[in-house]
């Protein structure tokens, strides 16, 4: 399991085109992916739970990835959250 502080630097936050995105890019992965913010713990690949989140620009959240490609996972969902 690998365990990451990313921080948020998508223009708009986390709206919900964002998080669409987000989601198509962490299904990419046979990894279990979820992100954590505070006491809110959700599912990357969720649309649902990812719009519960509400992120904003700047806001940090802890990425947990466990599986077969974790590394691969969490660089994927780094560069995406991170803007690059």
């Amino acid at each position: 399991m690998i365990t990451k502080e990313i921080t948020i630097r998508l223009e708009n936050g986390l709206e919900a085109r964002p998080v669409a995105m987000l989601v198509q890019v962490a299904s990419q992965y046979e990894s279990s992916i979820y992100l954590e913010t505070g006491d809110k713990k959700v599912n990357a690949k969720s649309i649902m739970g990812m719009m519960s989140l509400g992120l904003d620009i700047g806001e940090k959240v802890n990425a947990l990835v466990d599986g077969a490609d974790e590394e691969a996972a969490i660089d994927g969902i780094e560069k995406y959250l991170s803007g690059k």
